[in-house]
């Protein structure tokens, strides 16, 4: 991997559909974007970041998530997320994340993530 400055950012962006609403996993919960949904977000913000300083075959994964969910979000809505490159120790990286509706947030944290090189991750995970 190529060198990584501090405060290297990535952003990602969707609309709260149906599908990304705690209603979709269980009927009994209220029509609200799910916490899962606003992480995934947050790690795609993360993997943006993080992704043009790799090196052909290299990709990061996640490794850890400390993330609050800190308000709803409705059907409809436009949730942004945010990653900034925070810290790192050789391969392993920790990026500030935060995620948005307008200028609300409604969530914030930090993901881990280590750069790996893909053929030899694979590999390794077909052994398991």
């Amino acid at each position: 991997m190529r060198e990584v400055p501090m405060g290297a950012r990535g952003v990602a962006s969707e609309m709260v559909t149906f599908e990304r609403t705690l209603t979709s996993h269980h009927p009994e919960l209220p029509p609200v974007y799910s916490t899962p949904d606003m992480i995934r977000l947050m790690e795609t913000a993360a993997f943006h970041a993080l992704q043009p300083y790799c090196h052909d075959g290299e990709i990061t994964v996640g490794t850890a998530i400390h993330i609050e969910h800190r308000a709803a979000t409705g059907i409809g809505a436009t949730v942004s997320a945010q990653a900034t490159v925070q810290s790192y120790d050789g391969r392993f990286f920790v990026l500030e994340v935060s995620a948005r509706d307008g200028q609300w947030e409604i969530g914030r944290g930090t993901v881990s993530r280590a750069t790996v090189n893909v053929r030899s991750f694979l590999e390794r995970a077909k052994v398991k």
